[in-house]
């Protein structure tokens, strides 16, 4: 994994999704959530469960949580 330094004026938030336990569980996650405007960057990790989001510009919750529905999994929120 590598790291990434966030560009000025850019957002990160880190979400708790329900259901992940595997690589494919964070790459569904990753691809839905990507699609969402804004975002720049999605790091899903299935063991933590926790959903890292770089966007130009904070997102709407519930975007998020249609995404992750959309992956077959659930947002619990913010972590």
């Amino acid at each position: 994994m590598t790291a990434h330094t966030d560009t000025p004026g850019s957002v990160t938030t880190v979400y708790k999704v329900t259901g992940m336990s595997c690589g494919h569980c964070e790459g569904s996650v990753s691809g839905e959530v990507s699609r969402i405007p804004g975002v720049t960057s999605v790091k899903a990790v299935a063991s933590t469960g926790e959903v890292t989001v770089v966007s130009a510009a904070p997102l709407d919750d519930e975007a998020v949580r249609d995404a992750v529905d959309e992956a077959g999994f659930e947002l619990a929120g913010k972590a």
